[in-house]
């Protein structure tokens, strides 16, 4: 991969990292703490603690978004991204167009799928 396209994508996770953190923070601004003495029924708690369910799962989703990025940076500082951790060839750029994290080409990711169906089935 030649310098070029390094920078960009760097630049492209450098920006979505940025976005997550937004994210992240916009809903730790939102909170989770709700005064259960506040919601009139059951139903209104009911509905309360699913919503923060959810947020709690989007914050997971975040960080290990935010780790996949961070990896992928790191990558490009040591000289091997756009290389498959299992094969060690290089991963095609479009594939690190569509997803600029991975680091597994095509072929072994789908080949880790077909055993993760396997174990699953």
């Amino acid at each position: 991969m030649n310098k070029k396209e390094l920078k960009r994508f760097r630049e492209i996770l450098t920006e979505r990292r940025q976005q997550v953190l937004q994210a992240a923070n916009h809903t730790r601004e939102e909170g989770l703490g709700v005064d259960q003495n506040d919601l009139p029924d059951e139903v209104d708690l009911a509905s309360t603690e699913a919503g923060q369910s959810l947020q709690l799962r989007l914050r997971d989703r975040e960080n290990v978004l935010l780790k996949k990025i961070d990896k992928a940076l790191q990558k490009i500082d040591e000289g091997e991204y756009g290389v498959c951790e299992i094969c060690g060839e290089d991963i095609d750029v479009k594939r690190l167009e569509a997803r600029p994290v991975t680091d597994l080409c095509i072929r072994c990711k789908e080949e880790q799928e077909r055993v993760e169906k396997s174990y699953a089935g």
